[in-house]
């Protein structure tokens, strides 16, 4: 995993279908200051695909995409 060396919000979205853990995600960094770091805790497989979708759309960098155990996190940077 992605080590950070700057601190991070975090969002678990675990248990969530598609589409909730980018809506959710999507609400978070709407409330965050450019170039702020959240790291996102889903189970829905489908959230892999959203992300990196949303991600190039949106401007936003997507850091890491992983799975382990079944729990995928997503680490996006605010554009700015």
């Amino acid at each position: 995993m992605l080590e950070l060396d700057q601190d991070c919000r975090e969002l678990d979205a675990r248990g969530l279908d598609c589409p909730m853990p980018l809506l959710k995600a999507k609400q978070a960094l709407n409330g965050m200051e450019p170039r702020e770091v959240l790291k996102v805790l889903a189970t829905d497989p489908g959230s892999v695909r959203d992300f990196a979708s949303f991600a190039e759309l949106a401007g936003h960098e997507l850091l890491f995409s992983g799975e382990e155990s079944g729990v995928f996190t997503h680490i996006l940077k605010k554009h700015g």
